[in-house]
């Protein structure tokens, strides 16, 4: 058995200081996608689309977006959380080279979507499986990846104007690195540590 994936699993990071905004290659970004297209989808919907965002205009507007709801959820918290997040970079919008939305259609294959009757949202997890899969291809390339969480889905949908139902999952900051942290930054940071894999587990039933 190869330990490779295994290596690429362990190295992956969510990147938000390290980018060095160097050009993707288009060979290697087509490979990236590719991977991300080539995951698995609920009854073979393949619901996402890529956006790849170049255009800088666009993306200093949305760092703008991201920038005031960084202060929106900066306001809910204590004193003490306050001053671990002013510690924390939440975005890499314009130090990456390109942005990548991925987008989820929940029609795509309607109204018979094998293996969705039961569960409405198995549509969406396929397309963090793409995600997923972008990701660990990224990191295989020595590219980083940044998932940006702080915004308003209708103002990026307004942005890029992707037209309803289709839901815009993620924003992906992504590009070359001067390296990959060993630890995470939210732990680096103090904001939290990760559990142990002993607590995750369970044996029969939840507790067991």
């Amino acid at each position: 058995m190869s330990n490779d994936l295994y290596d690429v699993i362990n190295r992956r990071r969510d990147v938000r200081r390290e980018f060095t905004g160097e050009p993707v290659r288009d060979e290697v970004l087509d490979r990236v996608l590719s991977a991300a297209h080539a995951a698995p989808s609920v009854g073979l919907t393949q619901p996402w689309d890529f956006i790849v965002i170049d255009d800088l205009a666009l993306r200093q507007r949305f760092q703008r977006h991201v920038a005031d709801e960084r202060e929106t959820f900066n306001a809910t918290l204590s004193e003490a959380e306050r001053e671990t997040f002013s510690r924390i970079k939440i975005e890499g919008i314009l130090g990456a080279s390109l942005g990548i939305v991925v987008t989820y259609d929940p029609q795509r294959g309607s109204p018979a979507v094998l293996g969705r009757h039961a569960i409405a949202d198995a549509g969406l997890y396929s397309t963090c499986l793409a995600i997923q899969n972008l990701w660990l291809s990224a990191t295989a390339e020595d590219l980083g990846v940044g998932w940006v969480s702080f915004y308003r889905e209708p103002f990026l949908s307004d942005l890029l104007g992707i037209p309803a139902p289709l839901r815009p999952v993620a924003y992906l900051c992504l590009g070359p690195v001067t390296h990959l942290e060993d630890v995470p930054d939210l732990e680096r940071s103090g904001w939290r540590s990760r559990r142990p894999l002993a607590e995750a587990i369970h044996r029969n039933q939840y507790g067991g």
